[in-house]
């Protein structure tokens, strides 16, 4: 059986680390708070529910997926690489797809292009060419004392061609990805992205072209902004 729009079996799990407590959207655990009327969550799983055999949710203890949604969920860890390695011991997928619910506005051609470019590199991860000026912020020690001590300062500017700004979801043959993060155990490493650890492997991550709605709500104002796309969103 094929995916819809894709080459790839349905041996294939969408995994969620949902774990985290949204400390800095200040509203309780994020993956719950909601957004036109779905929650963040309910909006990731309905996205990748289609093209995937199962979705698996990594939730805080003692936490319950809302009710409704297309998912099985299991304990998450203390941090995001403790949860996703959880997910990949409960699952014998041949390929994962790992999504950060904080992005609700996944677009069906992203989730295509992902899973084809994992089928066919091993690892490859949405992602978009950096467009801003990028400047470092001068060190401490550099400030002239006539600058407001807490104000930081224009430092050297980074060249932004050749750049990406890494979205979700990334895709991975599943053991080449339980490969790099028992790896990581191993050598106490700690990171925030999954492609990031097969990469320190040595292996290529192919970079997808991803979604500017893409975005990750992590403050208030991605918040708001969030709600004002949701209308819009859903009335595609």
């Amino acid at each position: 059986m094929s995916l819809p729009g894709t080459n790839l079996p349905s041996t294939v799990a969408a995994l969620i680390p949902a774990a985290g407590s949204g400390s800095r959207l200040g509203q309780g655990p994020k993956a719950y708070v909601e957004v036109g009327a779905l929650s963040l969550l309910g909006r990731s799983v309905a996205a990748l529910a289609p093209y995937v055999g199962e979705v698996i949710v990594a939730l805080p203890a003692g936490m319950e997926l809302p009710p409704g949604l297309n998912a099985r969920c299991i304990v998450g860890g203390p941090t995001r690489q403790a949860s996703v390695h959880a997910l990949l011991e409960a699952t014998d997928a041949r390929f994962v797809l790992i999504h950060d619910a904080a992005r609700p506005f996944l677009p069906p051609e992203v989730i295509r292009a992902v899973l084809d470019a994992a089928q066919q590199y091993g690892a490859a991860t949405a992602a978009l060419p950096v467009a801003d000026t990028l400047v470092a912020q001068q060190p401490d020690a550099q400030k002239p004392d006539a600058q407001q001590p807490d104000a930081p300062l224009w430092g050297a500017l980074t060249p932004r061609e050749g750049l990406w700004a890494v979205q979700t979801p990334q895709g991975f043959d599943r053991e080449l990805l339980l490969r790099a993060h028992r790896q990581a155990v191993q050598d106490g490493i700690q990171a925030t992205d999954d492609a990031g650890l097969v990469a320190r492997l040595g292996l290529s991550v192919a970079l997808v072209p991803g979604d500017a709605r893409l975005f990750k709500v992590t403050t208030p104002g991605d918040l708001a902004l969030a709600r004002a796309l949701a209308p819009v969103w859903d009335s595609r």
